[in-house]
């Protein structure tokens, strides 16, 4: 829906962007936007006017619907879309419960919907662990999209190294190895505490100046899973909270390619069992739905530009109904295309029940039988291969067809 809302268009600022948050009134909302309907009636234009006082007027009856705001808030496009040229203009309204809360109420007029907040919403949240430690500093930090958060940082308290010889030299070195080793373990004990409740932490990258790095690494320092979570260890100038900052930047690649590298593997896995005609992969739409519908799927891979809808055309009289598969278009435009077609047994005009995007329709099913879903982008070659070679859809099944 969100893709189908950018790609809208108004001829002026006739498009209607309404985000709601949780706890809001809806009378001061109402209020507020009473307010915008006076603003706009002092529009030159008349057909801008006109437009923009309709959906003011299409917003607020539908505000009525709520008795009060959702928990995560409400967002609300409404706006004068042109079907065919101009003079075609038809109020288009869409009404949506975000799937976390809106932390902003915003109010937008423009040429376009403003569906940016939303898009963030939906973006994969992926989270990577950062720890930079020499033998006097540590910080530990996690960092989410353009989230940097330091999340502990701490000094040493070591000793310098003893130059002086004998026995007194050895009893300084053993118990200077036993406060290194309390120091590291105070490191992992925090880095455990902060790491290990994150359900998509995606992996963690370890830097400072020096061996130190190296050594805490090898240590018994981190729990296991986040010691399988390591994904890099890098040299950087500086340790402690400045050292963060530095790490972040040096590890750019890394923290780019890590899902570059996870589709690629997952790709390859699919390529692979066809080459060795294993019978555990299909692909296709109609295949991969039939496997879907068996229970029979593992992965379900699908390209990011797949874009199909699934229409349901019935005859009212319950004489016919049939499915298609339609390239990804406006809904308001699938309607159209079917307006006027007639029923082949009793010549009844036949009515569009159900649009539904395909990926969607694939989604709920996977979600019934447990399978997973990853949506593959085509910034690989493999993943412009699962869209061009074989239509966007495919599948890793859990065992051999029959």
């Amino acid at each position: 829906m969100l893709n189908a809302l950018e790609s809208k268009e108004g001829r002026h600022t006739e498009l209607i962007s309404l985000y709601i948050p949780p706890g809001k009134q809806l009378s001061e909302v109402t209020s507020s936007l009473r307010s915008e309907y006076s603003t706009a009636s002092n529009i030159k234009s008349r057909m801008t006017k006109k437009n923009v006082l309709d959906a003011l007027v299409t917003v607020m009856q539908r505000l009525r619907l709520f008795k009060e705001t959702p928990p995560n808030g409400l967002v609300i496009f409404c706006g004068a879309i042109p079907q065919n040229g101009e003079g075609s203009e038809k109020i288009e309204t869409y009404v949506m419960e975000p799937p976390e809360p809106t932390p902003i109420y915003y109010y937008r007029c423009d040429q376009r919907f403003h569906t940016e907040a939303l898009q963030e919403m939906l973006r994969e949240k992926e989270v990577y662990g950062l720890i930079v430690i020499d033998g006097n500093d540590a910080a530990i930090a996690t960092l989410s999209g353009h989230n940097l958060k330091l999340v502990k940082a701490l000094t040493s308290g070591l000793p310098g190294k003893h130059r002086a010889g004998g026995q007194s030299s050895r009893r300084f070195e053993r118990l200077r190895e036993q406060e290194v080793n309390d120091y590291y373990t105070r490191v992992g004990k925090h880095t455990n505490d902060a790491f290990l409740p994150i359900p998509n932490l995606k992996g963690i990258i370890i830097g400072g100046p020096g061996p130190t790095k190296e050594d805490f690494k090898n240590s018994d320092s981190l729990q296991y899973t986040l010691k399988n979570k390591i994904l890099d260890v890098v040299d950087s100038a500086y340790a402690g909270e400045e050292g963060i900052d530095e790490l972040v930047e040096k590890s750019a690649n890394i923290l780019r390619d890590v899902r570059y590298v996870e589709e690629k593997k997952l790709m390859q896995d699919f390529l692979s069992a066809i080459g060795k005609d294993t019978g555990l992969v299909t692909y296709g739409e109609d295949e991969v739905r039939a496997a879907l519908k068996r229970g029979a799927v593992h992965i379900l891979l699908v390209s990011e530009k797949f874009e199909e809808n699934r229409v349901t055309i019935r005859c009212p009289n319950g004489d016919y109904t049939e499915q298609l598969t339609v390239n990804g278009k406006d809904p308001e435009v699938i309607r159209r295309e079917f307006e006027g077609k007639t029923c082949p047994k009793c010549s009844a005009v036949l009515e569009v029940s159900e649009i539904e995007d395909v990926v969607d329709e694939f989604a709920r099913i996977a979600a019934q039988s447990r399978a997973d879903v990853e949506v593959i982008s085509v910034q690989t070659e493999e993943g412009t291969m699962l869209k061009q070679g074989f239509g966007g859809i495919a599948a890793i099944l859990k065992y051999r067809q029959a």
